[in-house]
This record gives structure tokens, C-alpha cells and sequence, in this order.
């Protein structure tokens, strides 16, 4: 109790602090040390999406802005979904670019696409015609030939407008943050490569570029390298890399080429950001390529899209990519994969089911309810393997995303996700921050002025420690619980590496826990003795921390090593959704599915050491 009193009173000092900043900064001035943390997710579907309106789900852009905002939307199985942790602070309706809004279009007797020889089918109550008529829709981003028929620019156009008024109708600086997006979802032969474009403001190309324009991700970024020259400025998301069968992190261009210098450029000039867990799997790692990391086996699925096929490992997860991006670093000079990190949600409800209380689904009408799931024993059906290729039940209650930025708008938002001052969660409202630099004080985490000797003393999440510097830098680390949600277990730095040999390396280090202090030589805290009930679910009085800091230098820290760190925060365990189901339905959990998950968050990187990125024109938009 004592402890919690003093953080409060230490954080009732910094915000009051905080606020005479405010007061004394004029308007529009770049004060990084009045940044705050702000929660939402960017990667939304309603049902003007192909697929969403063939699953049954008729919300609109209104109804997701409407849900992202605290209010009550109603799910098409027949129940209202509402956000358990209430309003988000920003929000992107994402639809797919491809077929945009031509489904509901074939749907209705009045357009002329309703005359197309399948449309009829597309709508009956026939499950094997409903099916081939929709395979020609959605069978074509496998081969990324559009369909003449009902490829109908005049209805995607229309429809990108209607998105757009409702994005801008919600947008209230200050309090609510919408952007303009859509989802660019190139599949070839079923391996996600599929991105979230996002612009910064309300001035959009008249029509997005999607995959069935090119397939090959490079044609994205060629589009929108042109469209920055003609003063539109926008960036691209990859996410889902966990089922791109190895093909979203390659040692190789599209086509099979070398990756070079300008490649690398152009990459991190329009993919800044990586997507690290949703709906469809957490992409961090794998227990295959981080076997001695006790976490990595997190909400793992690798199923490649409409298939039954495991996807490949290698070339299919974040942290990988990040090592694999200092090798070609050493090569040429410049990394094509320096991402920072957000989460979303890919909900089709329009509404994100981020809470494990709670969970709906993602798809509608067949994981909307717990049949379609199918996470729990059915009497006579024990080695059911679920009624669909993908076993809805493998999917997860995931993610947000989350900023530091300024103030809640376009222009500061944007500008974080630029510069990779981003976090990623699981879909808890964690924060999170991770600096990095020399001579801080050792007292700082008991400063007023914390925030402002963070920054001036270093870079935070998402920079680059330029230089040697006085020996080892000085990270510094904070994390605080969710409110609705358990108590922190442990603060973890991740370094990656490339050894001598060209292997990839990687460490992980405990740096500060909720009971006790981590063992010098294992780096891991000790085990903590509170466990959760899985009958009830309840969340144990004093579970877990409410806040947890550390200022930690690397004990075997090399200046020639080039490095790059990452924060991930780690909540005691919780019930996942499949445990919370089973509990309400009173029945056993399916076989394989752990009962409880451990929620988390994981920082941007911070890249230390070694000779670093040659002077290159990485050619980034400024946001202000």
C-alpha cells in the first residue's frame, strides 16, 4: 500500500508538472517530454469488404467509429460487443481495396452488378454455390487477376468516398483521432503479404492502389513514393508476416533479386512499422527460432490463408527480421527491416474483440458464436477438428496499438508512428516506454523532470544510439498495468544480434520484477507464487504490480557489437477466451489450448553500437 501511495503521488507530480509545460510551450511547438500514451487500432474491416459482407456482417464505417468511441454496436449474431476498457483514442476503417464495396453493390436488386451470372448464387441459401461464386472473387487475389465483370472502379470509388466522409464526420482533434486507410491484400498462392496503408491527413488519392494493380509489395511503395510527390502523404504496415509462408521478411526481393542499398531505402521510407499481433497470431518469434526463450510459444498459428498447410518459419516473424536486417546492415549499409512495432485487431465486425471476457470472433457469421469456435468439447464431438479449413479456435483476443504522441490528432499520431515511437500490446492497455542513452541520473525515475532527461539524454523506442558513447548506455524501462486487466509480472530486454560467424543471436534478459530482483547469472526473476483460479477467473487481490521500472545497462555489453533492444512487459496470467467460454457453456476446454495466456506489450526497438546505417537519404516525409 505505501508503495502504491508514493507512485501515485510521484505521478500526480509529473502530470501536474506536465501541465505547466503545457501552459508554458507555445501551440504547435515539439516538446517530446509532453508526450502520452495513447491506445487504438488501424486495422479495421466493415462490411464493405469482400469477405466481411459474404460472413454476414453488415456494420458500417459509422458503426466502427461509433464502437472504437465506447459505444454499443450490435453484432449480426444477434448480441451487442462494446468495448470492456471503453473509448480508444484513434481508429482507421481499413477495408480491403479489392472488389471495395462490390459485394453489398452485387447484393442489391437496383445496381447493375446484381445482374452478373453469379451474383444469384453469391446470395443463395446454397452452401456449394455460395462457395464457387465467391472462390471467383476471392480466388483471384491468389492470382491477382481481377475479375472484369465486377471489378467496377465506378462502385470502389464511390465507396472509398463514403469510408472517407464517415472517417472525417468522427474526427475530433484533441479527443478522437481517425485516419483515412484501407487494407492493400496481395496473396499469391494463399502467402499473406497483405499491408495496411494509412495517410496522415484528409488528402487521399481518389482511389487506392491494390493488389490486383500488382502484387508485388514494391508496386505499393512505387505508388506511394508518387503519390508523396504529389503532396500525399501516407505508409504502408506489413502485418500477419506469421502466415506469409517466409515470404514477408526474405533474404531477396519479390522477384528474387538482391535486396541493395535503394531498396532498403524505399522499404523504410513506406513501411516504417510493423503490425506484431492480431486476431490471426502474434508475430514476434517462434519456439523454432527462439528455442531458449521460455515466452516465444505466444498465440502461435502458421496456417496459411483458406488452406490447411502449416506455413514456413523462417522469413515469417518480427524478431527474426530484425536480426536478419543487421546482416544485410553489415553488407550494404542500410536495413530494410529497422521497423517499429504497433498491434491492431483485423477485426470484419467492425469493432476490435481485443477483451479474452468477451471475445467474439473476428469473422461474423462463422466464428461469431461459440459453435463456429468451437474452443470447447461438444458432447459426441471430442475429436472434432472443426467444421472449416481454419480452426477459429487457434485465433486469438488481439491487439492494440499504441503512440506516444503529443496530442490526440492526425498530425502527432502520424508523426510517432514515423519516427517509431510506437508500442505494440495483445490487446491490454499496457504502457510501455524504453529510452536509451549515457549520464542518467540514478535518481531519474524519482524526477519530476523524468521524461525530459530521458529524452534529452538519449533516444527512445524506435531511435538509433549513434555512436560509442561512454561505455555501456543506460536504458531505462517503465511499464504500467492495465486498469481492467492483472498486474505486471516482469520487465524483459531482448538483444539481437549477428555474431561473427553471420548467425543470428539473441538474449533475453529479465531486468525487473513484481516479486523479488532477477538472479545475476540466469537473468530470469523468480518464480512468482500467486496462481489464477480457472474455474472462476478471477483476478487475485494484489496480482501482479502496478507499475515496474528499471535503469539496466547490458552486462556483457560490446560497443562493436551492433545490437538492437526491445521492451516486452509481461502480466501475470490470465483466463484466455477459450477458458472463459468454457466456463459460461460448462464445458471442458478442446485438447491443445492452454487455459490461461500471459497478456504483454513489446516496445520499438532501440539499435546500439557497431559502425550503424551509412548517411543515406531515406527520403521520409516530415509530418509537421
Amino acid at each position: 500500500m505505501r508503495e502504491n501511495r508514493q507512485n501515485f503521488a510521484r505521478l500526480r507530480a509529473a502530470a501536474l508538472a506536465s501541465v505547466a509545460l503545457l501552459a508554458a510551450v507555445p501551440a504547435g511547438a515539439d516538446v517530446p517530454e509532453r508526450r502520452q500514451a495513447l491506445f487504438g487500432d488501424v486495422h479495421v474491416h466493415t462490411k464493405y469488404s469482400f469477405d466481411a459482407y459474404i460472413f454476414g456482417i453488415r456494420a458500417t464505417p459509422d458503426d466502427a467509429y461509433r464502437y472504437a468511441r465506447g459505444e454499443t454496436i450490435r453484432h449480426m449474431g444477434g448480441y451487442d460487443i462494446k468495448l470492456k476498457g471503453g473509448a480508444l483514442d484513434f481508429y482507421a476503417v481499413t477495408d480491403h481495396a479489392e472488389y471495395l464495396g462490390v459485394l453489398p453493390a452485387m447484393d442489391d436488386p437496383n445496381h447493375p452488378l446484381s445482374l452478373v451470372e453469379y451474383a444469384r448464387d453469391m446470395f443463395s441459401t446454397a452452401r456449394e454455390k455460395i462457395a464457387a461464386a465467391f472462390g471467383k472473387v476471392a480466388g483471384t487475389l491468389r492470382t491477382g487477376e481481377p475479375l472484369a465483370e465486377v471489378y467496377d472502379k465506378d462502385v470502389m470509388r464511390s465507396t472509398w468516398a463514403e469510408i472517407g466522409a464517415a472517417t472525417e464526420r468522427y474526427y475530433e482533434p484533441g479527443k478522437f483521432t481517425t485516419f483515412h486507410g484501407y487494407e492493400y491484400t496481395s496473396a499469391p498462392g494463399n502467402q499473406n503479404l497483405h499491408r495496411i496503408v494509412l495517410f496522415r491527413g484528409a488528402n487521399v488519392p481518389d482511389l487506392p492502389f491494390n493488389s490486383l494493380d500488382s502484387q508485388n509489395p514494391e508496386g505499393l511503395w512505387n505508388w506511394l513514393d508518387s503519390m508523396r510527390a504529389r503532396g500525399i502523404e501516407g505508409l504502408a504496415i506489413p502485418h500477419n508476416s506469421n502466415v506469409s509462408n517466409g515470404r514477408m521478411f526474405e533474404l531477396t526481393t519479390y522477384s528474387g533479386g538482391p535486396i541493395t542499398a535503394e531498396y532498403a531505402a524505399q522499404r523504410m521510407r513506406n513501411e516504417p512499422i510493423v503490425e506484431m499481433s492480431q486476431v490471426k497470431g502474434t508475430s514476434d518469434t517462434h519456439p523454432l527460432l527462439s528455442p531458449n526463450d521460455e515466452w516465444a510459444d505466444f498465440e502461435i498459428y502458421n496456417i496459411l490463408l483458406g488452406t490447411v498447410e502449416e506455413g514456413q518459419t523462417n522469413g515469417s516473424y518480427v524478431r527474426q527480421a530484425l536480426q536478419r536486417g543487421l546482416t544485410l546492415e553489415q553488407q550494404m549499409g542500410v536495413n530494410p527491416y529497422k521497423f517499429g512495432l504497433i498491434g491492431s485487431s483485423d477485426t470484419h465486425n467492425g469493432g476490435g474483440p481485443v477483451d479474452e471476457e468477451s471475445y467474439f470472433g473476428k469473422t461474423g457469421a462463422l466464428d461469431g458464436l461459440p459453435d463456429g469456435r468451437r474452443a470447447v468439447v461438444w458432447p459426441g464431438e471430442e475429436n472434432l477438428q472443426g467444421t472449416a479449413a481454419t480452426p477459429f479456435y487457434e485465433w486469438s483476443a488481439a491487439g492494440l496499438a499504441g503512440v506516444w504522441a503529443e496530442q490526440n490528432n492526425r498530425e502527432d499520431i502520424y508523426a510517432a508512428m514515423r519516427r517509431k515511437e510506437t508500442f505494440a500490446t495483445s490487446g491490454t492497455r499496457v504502457k510501455l516506454r524504453l529510452f536509451a542513452g549515457h549520464g542518467y541520473p540514478v535518481d531519474i525515475f524519482n524526477r519530476d523532470d523524468f521524461a525530459r532527461l530521458a529524452y534529452r539524454g538519449g533516444v527512445a523506442m524506435g531511435g538509433d544510439l549513434a555512436g560509442h558513447g561512454d561505455g555501456a548506455p543506460t536504458f531505462l524501462a517503465q511499464a504500467m498495468k492495465d486498469p481492467d486487466s492483472a498486474g505486471l509480472e516482469r520487465l524483459q530486454l531482448i538483444r539481437g544480434w549477428v555474431d561473427a560467424r553471420g548467425e543470428l543471436r539473441e538474449q533475453v534478459y529479465d531486468i525487473a520484477c513484481a516479486e523479488g530482483t532477477p538472479d545475476r547469472r540466469t537473468h530470469r526473476c523468480p518464480a512468482a507464487r500467486a496462481r489464477i483460479d480457472t474455474a472462476n477467473c478471477a483476478i487475485p487481490t494484489g496480482y501482479g504490480a502496478t507499475q515496474l521500472e528499471a535503469r539496466w545497462q547490458d552486462p556483457d555489453y560490446d560497443p562493436d557489437r551492433r545490437a538492437f533492444y526491445y521492451l516486452r512487459v509481461l502480466e501475470r496470467p490470465t483466463c484466455r477466451w477459450s477458458t472463459w467460454e468454457a466456463n459460461r457453456l460448462g464445458k471442458p476446454v478442446r485438447d491443445g489450448l492452454a487455459l490461461t495466456i500471459q497478456e504483454r506489450g513489446w516496445s520499438s526497438p532501440i539499435w546500439v553500437g557497431g559502425a550503424g546505417e551509412k548517411s543515406m537519404d531515406m527520403g521520409a516525409a516530415h509530418s509537421h
